[in-house]
Order: structure tokens, then sequence, then C-alpha cells
């Protein structure tokens, strides 16, 4: 069986290892979300990783609610994207763009607009009296249409940008999420009600993104296994397990699913995992991600459970993670205070083996 530190061909991705790095938010672009300098470092130093799925971007004003994120919807967010994966290129590492719309949680107080959704419902939020989220209209047929499109614009952009591949955020409530599951989707019209309605959104979406750029350059992450940020399905292998089957007649470069345990720190859920039965209808890599060790990561290979695995808040305090991995090194503790500063601190401070701190 292969190990964690052995090469895999994702599509047109060769990755030196399997110890990939999964997207992580930082909020360290402009307040018109394009990318900034300091963002060229901190990729670079992750470049060791199998792979970088960059952060979430957003792919259009409508689609994006978070103050500082980046978006890949401008020819300014474009060129500002380019020496970031130059960077990671010439550092030997491999980078895919994650194309993300936030549906019912992009904030009206940073979009300027009223959100979209399958269904007026809105979403919570920990603060129920300060909840930032307004309430969605149902997304129309038209709306529907330009999100698509926007998906495709967002495809181009990123291989124009210089990233080897892209990964459509499906997962953990974000618009396609909120399609997919009926906790929040009650439509009634072709893109609600039973699973192939709700899985209709995603399918399209694929369809178009793997037209633009070929299916061996796009991938996508889902979350199949219960609740994330209010959005939950009352069956939802009944919903995933069709979607698996949708994508793997895409011959997508792969799959990656964020899989809840009970006793997850951040989100949890006693519902079952649903890796195993996905692995045997999707046929290509499959990435698995929530809060792996690497003896929990190595046994899932082992098992055939997985072809990869991605680690996020790992690779925020270790940017050589690979190596610390290798060598059976220590791990640094994140700052979890300084996830969505501004500045340096706690974003591209953190000393790679044998260094100290800048």
């Amino acid at each position: 069986m292969p190990s964690l530190f052995d090469p895999i061909t994702i599509g047109a991705i060769e990755a030196p290892n399997r110890i990939f790095m999964a997207p992580l938010t930082r909020i360290r672009a402009t307040g018109d979300h394009v990318p900034t300098e300091i963002m060229i470092e901190y990729y670079r130093q992750r470049a060791s990783a199998g792979l970088i799925i960059a952060e979430a971007m957003g792919i259009s004003r409508t689609g994006l609610g978070w103050p500082n994120a980046p978006g890949i919807w401008t020819a300014e967010q474009v060129e500002a994207w380019k020496p970031i994966t130059d960077a990671v290129h010439a550092a030997g590492g491999r980078i895919m763009a994650q194309l993300w719309h936030m549906g019912r949680l992009a904030r009206p107080d940073t979009t300027g607009q009223e959100s979209i959704s399958s269904s007026p419902v809105r979403a919570p939020y920990a603060v129920p009296e300060k909840n930032p989220y307004g309430t969605p209209r149902a997304a129309t047929l038209d709306d529907i249409r330009q999100t698509i499109d926007d998906y495709a614009s967002a495809s181009r952009n990123a291989i124009a940008a210089g990233f080897d591949g892209v990964q459509v955020h499906g997962a953990n409530g974000y618009l396609i999420d909120q399609f997919l599951r009926d906790g929040v989707n009650a439509r009634g019209d072709e893109y609600g009600g039973p699973p192939e309605n709700r899985t209709r959104l995603m399918r399209e979406v694929m369809e178009r993104v793997v037209a633009e750029v070929g299916a061996d350059r796009t991938a996508i992450r889902l979350s199949p296994n219960g609740e994330s940020q209010g959005t939950d399905d009352s069956d939802p292998e009944a919903v995933f397990l069709p979607a698996a089957r949708i994508l793997d007649g895409l011959g997508i470069a792969f799959l990656e699913l964020r899989q809840l345990t009970p006793d997850s720190s951040f989100g949890s859920s006693a519902v079952p995992k649903l890796g195993a039965k996905i692995r045997k209808i999707f046929t290509g890599p499959l990435v698995l991600n929530q809060e792996y060790t690497f003896e929990n990561a190595q046994a899932d290979l082992d098992a055939s459970l997985a072809d990869a695995v991605s680690w996020g808040r790992k690779y925020i305090g270790n940017p050589d993670l690979v190596e610390r991995f290798r060598t059976g090194a220590p791990l640094t503790e994140d700052n979890p205070r300084k996830w969505y500063s501004r500045g340096p601190e706690g974003y591209t401070d953190y000393p790679a083996l044998g260094t100290t701190a800048p």
C-alpha cells in the first residue's frame, strides 16, 4: 500500500506526496478582495505540500460576503494571484484554486447586495440578535444561469492566474451545499425535491467547469455527513451517493470529503461517515479531510479508504508539515486568535525546522 510520502497522479497534476494542504480562509486580501503581497510568502512557505488547495476565492461580488477574503472575478484579482502561483511553482509546489459562492452566507454588509440561496431561509448565527446574514431570496433560473457562468469565468481566470487546476467548493453549507441538502432546499422546481433535482446545480456547475479547464484539472469538495452552518439533510446517503456517481461519470481529477466525527473540535456530528460508500462509487482519487493525525491518515490509506489526506489547521503552524511528519518532529501549535488578523503575525512567522521565527 502507498505511504503518505509516495507520489500520486491526480488528473493533470503529479503530486510528490499525499499530504495535501486544505483550503483555509485567512482574510489577508484587500477590501476589494484583491490578493496582497504577504500572501506570496505564506503560500511559498507551504510549497512542499503534495498539493496546496488555496483558500476559497469568490467567483463574483454576489457570492463573496466575507470581508478581506480574495476573489477571482476581476482582472486586478487575477494579476494579483500570479506572483503567488509563480512563487509556489518556483519552490517546486503545485496549487489549485478553490472556487467559492457563499449563497445565503454572503453577508449583505460586505457585498452590498441581497444574497441568494436555494430557498429564502436565513442562516443561523452564533449570536442571533447580531445575525449579519440577510434572508436570501430564492435563486431564479436566471440567477442560476448567471451563477454557472460565473463559475465558468472564475475557472478560466484561475488558469490564467497560473493555478494548476480548480476545486469547486460544494461543502460546508455554502451555495452548492444549500441546493444539495433538503434542510435548506425547499424548492418545487427542477432544482428541488428529489435527489436528482437537488444535485442538478452541482452537476451543471461541474460540467461547465470541466468544459472550460478540462476534467483533469477539476475537483470538488463535499461535506456529506452532519450539519454545517445550519445546512443539513434528512438522508445524506440518498443525495451524496448519487452525487458521487455524477462526479465519477465526469472523470474529475479528485473528490475531497470533509467528514465530521462526534469528537471533532471544529464542527462535530454523530451522523455516520459516507466515505467508504462513496469510495465504491467514485473510482477516481479520493482525498479525505478533518482533524487527522499522521497515524490515522496512514491507516486510512492502508485500508484503501483514501488516496491522499488534506490538513488545514496543522498547515497554519507548520509550513513544513511534510518534513515534520517525515522526521517525527514535534508540531507547532497555531494561534487561533491570529487566524483572521491582517498582518504577518500568526501567518508567515511560524518557523520551519532548524530556523527561528522571523
